[in-house]
């Protein structure tokens, strides 16, 4: 079976990470690689205010990566999510094969930000406009 390209964001223990980053950050990817993903780019990306408490913590560091694997091993990461202490959330997305290049240079910090794609394979949209009159 082919190998998909996938982005995972986790929300970290900001307490833990700030202790010791490089062994949060080595845990994390080395639970990735204990699921069979082959790990393509990581990197921490944002810390702050939780929007609301998460088993009683405010704050949080998100940290991206960019991995590859098997789709059917996808459960393993979600399994052995649930038994590290440091990882509060975590979501996995599959990512377009036309994005892979784009997002792996910007998370590596070799790309620009990607603010809008464009499909060369997509047709033209149809644009129409509507005229509507407004009595006042």
């Amino acid at each position: 079976m082919a190998e998909t390209t996938y982005e995972g964001m986790f929300l970290l223990d900001s307490n833990k990470y700030s202790a010791n980053s490089e062994a949060v950050a080595r845990e994390v990817l080395g639970l990735l690689e204990k699921a069979g993903a082959k790990v393509l780019a990581s990197r921490p990306w944002q810390e702050g205010r939780l929007a609301y408490p998460i088993a009683g913590h405010r704050k949080g560091l998100y940290f991206l990566t960019y991995f590859s694997m098997e789709s059917r091993q996808l459960h393993e990461v979600t399994r052995l999510v649930k038994f590290h202490e440091a990882i509060l959330r975590h979501l996995v997305i599959k990512l377009d094969p036309a994005l892979i290049a784009p997002m792996l240079a910007m998370a590596s910090g070799h790309g620009d930000v990607v603010s809008s794609f464009k499909d060369p394979e997509a047709e033209p949209a149809v644009v129409a406009a509507v005229a509507v009159d407004v009595a006042t």
